[in-house]
């Protein structure tokens, strides 16, 4: 949520659930994304190589994936890792 605060655009991907399942889940928990997509076979998930949840791609204004993490995104992995990323890649014309 403070990502999203912070003006980070995030999409998610609702990987493996029933549809419906992670919109109730976000709706009781808050919702930090600007759009969710439902992958209830796990298809898309398949496609972009992920292999547990959670799992963050960091994907620049071209469409190229820069940067993936598996696990959660903690204050120390965005200090340490995805914040000066992000800081570089809005630098990049």
């Amino acid at each position: 949520m403070r990502l999203r605060s912070e003006g980070v655009a995030i999409h998610g991907l609702n990987w493996k659930d029933q549809p419906g399942e992670g919109a109730r889940w976000l709706a009781e928990n808050g919702d930090p994304y600007i759009r969710v997509g439902e992958d209830a076979s796990g298809r898309t998930g398949i496609n972009l190589g992920v292999a547990g949840v959670p799992e963050t791609f960091v994907i620049d204004k071209k469409g190229r994936v820069r940067y993936r993490h598996v696990g959660a995104v903690t204050p120390e992995v965005w200090r340490l890792k995805i914040g000066p990323l992000m800081e570089k890649l809005r630098s990049e014309s």
